[in-house]
Parts: structure tokens; sequence; C-alpha cells
């Protein structure tokens, strides 16, 4: 797994073969997980976030942040992911619920 802003990314991988890309909009994010194919026909994940904002010169912008995940990092990096969710669910959202946010409908399962 590494970030866009990781030097030794190899360029090739970075401008892969787009295989297929789902977006989901949450506010004024929107995350991309985008499945690429490098030249050798193997797979990997980029999950990107993507957030508007108003520039200094009132324009809308985006700042983007992007993670690469291969496909032998994928069975540990989906075990911790719902690790983490689990845990807040257990310990955090209770809090928040008690305060009139609602929950229950969070599908994380579809990562």
């Amino acid at each position: 797994m590494y970030s866009e802003d990781y030097e030794g990314a190899n360029a090739q991988e970075r401008s892969g073969e787009d295989v297929f890309s789902k977006p989901v909009r949450a506010g004024k994010r929107t995350y991309f997980f985008d499945v690429k194919a490098t030249k050798g026909n193997d797979y990997y994940l980029t999950i990107t976030e993507s957030k508007r904002r108003v520039d200094d010169a009132g324009h809308f912008a985006y700042d983007k942040h992007k993670i690469f995940l291969y496909k032998e990092d994928f069975e540990k990096f989906v075990e911790g992911l719902q690790e983490t969710i689990d845990f807040i669910k257990a310990n955090c959202l209770k809090e928040e619920a008690g305060n009139g946010g609602d929950f229950s409908n969070v599908k994380f399962e579809e990562l």
C-alpha cells in the first residue's frame, strides 16, 4: 500500500489501465475505488479521497489523496479495516447515537 506522494512508486503502475471504478459520494467528499491493470495484466486497487474546497480566488478546487493497494495486501487490509470499523461501532458510535446520529444503516461490508 503506497501513498500518492511516495516517490519510489512505479510510474507504470501509477498510470495503469482502468478496469473498474466505483465512486462513493459522502457529503463534501467523494471516494473512488478504481481497479487498474498493469501491462502484465496484474490488478491493483487505488482508493482516492476527493474533497471539494473553495480556493483563495473563490473558485472550487479539489484536494485529492490516493493510496495504492496491491493484491497481496488485500486480505490484511480488509481485516485491519474491519477490525477498526468494529471497534468504532462498539466503542464510539454509541455516544454519537445518543446525540441524534443514526448509524444503524452504515454498511462497510461492500468494501
